[in-house]
C-alpha cells in the first residue's frame, strides 16, 4: 500500500489525484505545516529538502510531486495517464509536465512566499511578487494558447496527469490579479477535471469541501 505525506493543498494534490483516479490503496499521512512538522527531525529523514509531498512505495521513498506523479503513471499504466513510453506523444507529456513545474509551479511558490528572496524588506518583497505575478500570468497564456489549440485537454481528448497537475496549481493562483480561469480554455479544462470523482474524493479526503479552483 502507498502511504502520502501531505498536507491539504499543498503540492501533494496532484499525486493525491493519481492515487485516487487509478484506484490505488493509500495511505494519508498528514504532515500539519502549522505545527513545521515538515521540518522535524523525522520527516527530514524522508526528505532532507522539508517539502511536502513524500511518497512511499515499499523500500522506495520518492519526494518531489513531479517525480511521484511519473513514477504513479509508470507503475500503473492500464490507467492511461500518460502516453506509450517512446512516442512523440509521450515526449509532449514530458514537456508539459516539466514546464508545469519547472516553470509554472515555481513562480507560483516565488508569488507566494516571496519573503523567501527579498528577506524583511517590504519594498523589495512587492517587487518580487510582482514579478513573479507577472511571469506566472505569462505562462498561464502559454497553456492557454495550446488549449485553444489543441484542447480541451493538455493531450487533446485524452485525460493525462497533466489535467490533475495544472489542476493542483491552478488552486493555489486563485487570488492573481489575473487567476487561471479568467481563461476560458483554461477554465474548460478546469470545468472538465474538477467534475471528475477522483479528483473531487482526493480534496475531500484532504480535508477541502469549498470550490476547487
Amino acid at each position: 500500500m502507498y502511504q502520502l505525506h501531505y498536507f491539504p493543498s499543498n503540492a501533494n494534490a496532484a499525486p493525491h489525484m493519481v492515487l485516487e483516479e487509478t484506484g490505488q490503496d493509500y495511505e494519508l499521512v498528514l504532515v500539519d505545516r502549522a505545527k513545521n512538522a515538515q521540518k522535524s527531525k523525522e520527516y527530514l529523514k524522508i526528505n532532507p529538502n522539508g517539502r511536502i509531498p513524500v511518497l512511499v512505495d515499499g523500500d522506495l521513498v520518492l519526494f518531489e510531486s513531479a517525480a511521484i506523479v511519473l513514477h504513479l503513471v509508470d507503475q500503473h499504466q492500464e490507467a492511461g495517464l500518460a502516453p506509450k513510453v517512446g512516442t512523440p506523444e509521450r515526449a509532449k507529456f514530458y514537456q508539459w509536465m516539466a514546464f508545469l513545474t519547472n516553470s509554472l509551479q515555481e513562480e507560483l511558490m516565488i508569488w507566494q512566499y516571496p519573503e523567501r528572496l527579498s528577506g524583511t524588506d517590504a519594498a523589495a518583497t512587492a517587487v518580487v511578487k510582482q514579478g513573479a505575478e507577472k511571469r506566472a500570468e505569462a505562462y498561464l497564456d502559454v497553456v492557454e494558447q495550446h488549449l485553444k489549440t489543441n484542447g480541451p485537454l493538455f493531450l487533446g481528448e485524452t485525460l493525462s496527469a497533466t489535467d490533475f497537475y495544472l489542476v493542483m496549481l491552478a488552486r493555489w493562483a486563485r487570488p492573481m490579479t489575473n487567476p487561471p480561469r479568467s481563461r476560458p480554455n483554461i477554465a474548460k479544462l478546469l470545468d472538465m477535471v474538477t467534475a471528475l470523482p477522483s479528483v473531487r474524493r482526493a480534496y475531500e479526503r484532504e480535508g477541502v469541501t469549498s470550490e476547487i479552483c
